[in-house]
């Protein structure tokens, strides 16, 4: 049987200004900076998955 979902709690005080402060500090990439970082994510998945070997 599954567990019952909380209640998600009430942000107040320092960590409610934390929060709105960093929602706001949101970084805007251009589309060529989010295929250059895809195109270089892609490369480390190709390279750390030439290491692996998976044995069933």
């Amino acid at each position: 049987m599954a567990n019952p979902i909380k209640e998600t709690p009430i942000l107040t005080g320092k960590d409610a200004e934390r929060f709105v402060s960093e929602m706001q500090r949101v970084d805007k990439l251009s589309a060529e900076q989010r295929k250059s970082n895809y195109n270089q994510l892609m490369a480390q998945y190709k390279e750390a998955t030439r290491n692996i070997e998976i044995c069933l």
